[in-house]
């Protein structure tokens, strides 16, 4: 969420960034266009490599520090964790002039086509080849907390003996990892790196947890693998980098076998012994007395233009009131709220707690928002999960929340935040209100951190409020390309989550509530309506037209009240009275 929306980020001079999170200005649209049409492979998946293939790159895998490969500026060097293969791995930190670009020189035939493929990890990261005599390419991704495979082909000119591979990452931004870097085709003769063997079968499966309707797996990690398939009675249903996996979508008081098998460059490995889970009774699902169907509001506990509000002030349309933002402290995973009275004209923190009370009478919940576009929170390690629990149950009963709102903007850990928000579900009992606020890119997945965490607690979630806004052109559950601003982009969006695994309770439409609530991506209450009536009764639909309807899709959500308040009401005046009177 925005605390200046409408505006781009404040950043040093000279400073390059890339426009990724929904507070820039620069939408995803021109960047998916480029990835799609510089990089199509790294959608549909580079052709199987021949028989005569080999592997060009030298010293691909970091195994021999930073041998055959050059780092601008000194920003390479190698580390051993962490490493996706191998005991060592790229890390590459770019500077506010200096993209930590790591290159090198590879020795390819002429009229030859070949396939480059790395793992990345960390922040931004870059993969391509220039010098081709063709048409040079490259593959990028946003920041991942996990490793993740980045794969692009070019084609060899006629008189093209040589080309240059890459990897960077984006000026200013965090460091990226890479590792196992592969350039498969015909032997351009200046020699490769040893093919590798077939892994072993992973040993260790075991069952981690369960829920109603999924099954967490672990298992020992194999030499020289680069990756894992996860196999539900015989048939693959899941493909990961990690030795961990949730199988979701499954059905309540049911028994299901798993298999996982160890994959690398040279083929997949046997299928381990197999185990069996059984899922529990009840669907579940947190929230304590949230309406069927409920809108959501994000109250500014600062002032950027909009209408100041006391809490007593958030229109009565708003069953959740989200209280923009907690912040980390020095404590890794710690967050820490302060009201700002200054700002909000004198409001005191007796009077700021009374009001929460107040609406809590009304029926509505009030929760502390984690994070926002300045948010900064990492809960990465045990250690910091706990930190994160107990910091956040502290802030519930000093003020009141009914719970938490994860809006981390910088991405997160899937395992370890999972782990705090069960941790502070235990604290806080079966009334606490767990929601989420990701960007378009964050759910448009089911590897990605974002959607895993959902799918991890989904017993305990109440809702998921995508960010529908300040993102321009995704994929939707049909595998076309959909603009924002459009009805059809908050319906075959929305498909993805509730095909993905989510619950329609615990999926709902997050937009900004005027045109000064960001900096695009804005639709008219009618719109988010028609979108609302599409998935829950088929009507009103643009273009696209789910399978089936949702009846129970839990609302929607904008970022903010104060904005609302700023337009005159409109958006919950408009959506409020609409979403409650769904069927």
């Amino acid at each position: 969420m925005d605390r200046v929306p409408g505006t781009p980020p404040r950043r040093r001079t000279a400073r390059r960034t890339p426009r990724r999170t929904p507070r820039r200005t620069r939408t995803w649209a021109g960047l998916l266009a480029a990835v799609l049409g510089a990089s199509v492979l790294s959608l549909t998946g580079a052709g199987p490599a021949s028989a005569a293939d080999v592997n060009n790159a030298k010293n691909g895998g970091f195994e021999s520090g930073l041998g055959n490969w050059t780092c601008s500026a000194s920003s390479g060097t190698t580390v051993s964790s962490p490493a996706h293969g191998g005991s060592a791995a790229l890390k590459a930190t770019p500077a506010g002039q200096d993209n930590a670009k790591c290159a090198q020189t590879v020795a390819v035939k002429p009229n030859s086509t070949y396939t480059l493929s790395a793992w990345v990890q960390g922040g931004y990261a870059y993969l391509g080849a220039s010098g081709t005599g063709t048409t040079d390419v490259s593959t990028w991704t946003p920041d991942s907390t996990s490793w993740k495979q980045l794969t692009t082909s070019f084609t060899t000119g006629a008189a093209t003996t040589s080309v240059t591979v890459y990897t960077h990452g984006w000026y200013g931004q965090a460091a990226y990892y890479a590792d196992d870097l592969s350039v498969f085709g015909p032997d351009g003769g200046g020699g490769s790196d040893p093919a590798p063997t077939v892994p072993a079968a992973p040993a260790g499966l075991a069952v981690s947890s369960t829920t109603s309707s999924s099954v967490s797996l672990s298992w020992n990690s194999v030499s020289g693998a680069t990756g894992y398939n996860v196999y539900r009675a015989g048939t693959k249903v899941q493909s990961v980098t990690g030795t961990s996996a949730t199988v979701s979508s499954l059905a309540a008081s049911t028994s299901y076998s798993f298999q996982v098998t160890a994959t690398n460059a040279a083929g997949e490995s046997a299928k381990s012994a197999a185990v069996t889970g059984t899922t529990s009774a009840s669907s579940g699902g947190g929230g304590g007395s949230v309406p069927k169907h409920a809108v959501t509001g994000y109250w500014q506990n600062f002032n950027n233009g909009a209408k100041v509000q006391k809490i007593s002030d958030v229109q009565s349309q708003y069953d959740i009131i989200a209280v923009a933002f907690a912040d980390a402290t020095s404590t890794p995973g710690a967050v820490s709220f302060s009201l700002d009275s200054a700002g909000l004209g004198g409001y005191t923190v007796d009077q700021f707690k009374a009001d929460i009370k107040a609406k809590q009478a009304a029926g509505k919940k009030v929760i502390i928002s984690i994070g926002g576009q300045n948010g900064t929170v990492s809960v990465n390690d045990s250690a910091s999960a706990a930190n994160f629990a107990n910091s956040v149950y502290s802030l519930m009963q000093t003020y009141g929340f009914d719970g938490v709102d994860i809006d981390l903007e910088n991405g997160l850990n899937a395992t370890y935040m999972s782990q705090a928000l069960r941790s502070l579900s235990a604290k806080a009992g079966s009334s606490l209100v767990i929601t989420m606020a990701p960007q378009t890119i964050d759910m448009q997945s089911t590897s990605n951190g974002y959607f895993q965490t959902a799918l991890n607690i989904k017993d305990i979630l109440t809702v998921v409020n995508m960010q529908y806004y300040n993102s321009g052109s995704m994929l939707g559950c049909d595998g076309k390309v959909y603009s924002q601003g459009s009805v059809d982009f908050l319906t075959a969006l929305a498909c993805i989550q509730l095909e993905g695994g989510l619950a329609p309770p615990q999926v709902g439409l997050g937009l900004p509530a005027s045109t000064s609530g960001a900096g695009s991506g804005y639709v008219s209450p009618t719109v988010v309506n028609n979108a609302l009536d599409c998935l829950t009764k088929a009507t009103n639909c643009g273009s696209f037209k789910p399978s089936k309807t949702y009846p129970d899709l839990r609302g929607a959500m904008t970022w903010s009240t104060n904005w609302d308040a700023s337009a005159g009401n409109a958006w919950s005046n408009g959506v409020g009275a609409h979403v409650h009177a769904l069927p």
